[in-house]
């Protein structure tokens, strides 16, 4: 049975997405392949980082010891790990809800394959804030359904252009959920809302990471 470096496992609210407000079980994997300017959680990837080496069982029954129904996967990149379709495979057959947030540069096909329902994605795409967007891998546009999210997180007004860009490209209406976020600090969300009314952006949330107006922004474990 593998084992998975857990650097954190904690309950809280979920701060974003779908399920904006809901409690989630989060278990945070180590490691990541991006290194994006905003990163809040850049502590998590770093190789001197303590973590709790985790198999598949140890992981559900932490999970179901909780008894709450909604699991997000995160990290880092979780889908980084191998062996980790076994992670959501064991979670899925639970009747867990589980949310992966994964980075956008990570084919998602082979996940997609286990054709579990209740397994959905939390997929970013990375704007030129980040510095990251040369890794996006755009085929992850035509593996999302309508019960998947992604994510812009954008940082000025031409991460906004971006933004609208892909999404009329890739046909996004319609087809997954759309948030737009601010990247703390550096975008007001006035901003965004503006430029959504400018261009009429229906079907499109902007949102605000409630995690960071409850707590400190740099709070871990929440």
């Amino acid at each position: 049975m593998s084992k998975y470096e857990v650097v954190e496992k904690f309950v809280s609210i979920n701060g974003e997405g779908t399920k904006a407000g809901q409690l989630a079980v989060f278990i945070r994997f180590k490691g990541c392949n991006l290194n994006c300017k905003y990163c809040d959680t850049k502590w998590a990837n770093e190789q001197e980082t303590p973590s709790q080496p985790m198999t598949e069982k140890e992981i559900l029954d932490y999970v179901l010891s909780t008894g709450v129904k909604n699991v997000t996967l995160t990290g880092g990149e979780p889908l980084l790990r191998e062996g980790i379709k076994n992670v959501i495979t064991v979670l899925a057959e639970n009747n867990l809800n589980i949310e992966i947030e994964t980075n956008g540069s990570v084919y998602l096909d082979k996940i997609r394959k286990l054709h579990k329902e209740n397994v959905t994605f939390t997929m970013d795409y990375k704007l030129s804030c980040s510095g990251m967007e040369a890794a996006m891998n755009l085929d992850n546009f035509n593996i999302l359904s309508s019960n998947d999210t992604v994510k812009f997180v954008a940082g000025c007004r031409e991460d906004l252009i971006k933004a609208k860009q892909i999404i009329e490209k890739y046909n996004l209406y319609g087809k997954c959920n759309i948030y737009i976020s601010p990247v703390f600090g550096m975008i007001e969300p006035e901003e965004i809302v503006n430029f959504m009314k400018e261009n009429v952006m229906n079907d499109v949330n902007m949102q605000i990471q409630l995690h960071k107006i409850i707590w400190s922004p740099d709070k871990k474990g929440v």
